[in-house]
């Protein structure tokens, strides 16, 4: 599946087929229309958390990148890239402008 670029003012919305569990500190995700199981490490289950709470990526950025010691281009990079192969997996979609 083709992924329309993503920026930081984009906001995403986890898929309702997708159900998920914390495991240890890391995060099992499995899209239930599919069968297909996904895993996150510590700072992709972080992610996945702020996520749900408002999905604004710009909200994301800010959170994690004062929890983490990295350089915000690095950051914002990782971050778009994640979220790119989440929307790829169907686990998580742009979610529509409210208007």
């Amino acid at each position: 599946m083709m992924v329309a670029p993503l920026s930081l003012a984009d906001s995403i919305a986890i898929s309702e087929d997708v159900v998920f569990r914390e495991i240890t500190g890391e995060m099992v995700l499995l899209d239930l229309s599919s069968g297909t199981y996904f895993g996150l490490n510590e700072t992709g289950t972080r992610i996945w958390t702020l996520l749900q709470h408002g999905g604004s990526l710009r909200h994301v950025f800010d959170v994690a990148r004062a929890e983490y010691d990295v350089l915000p281009e690095d950051f914002e990079r990782d971050l778009l890239g994640l979220v790119r192969e989440l929307c790829a997996r169907d686990l998580a979609r742009v979610a529509t402008p409210q208007r």
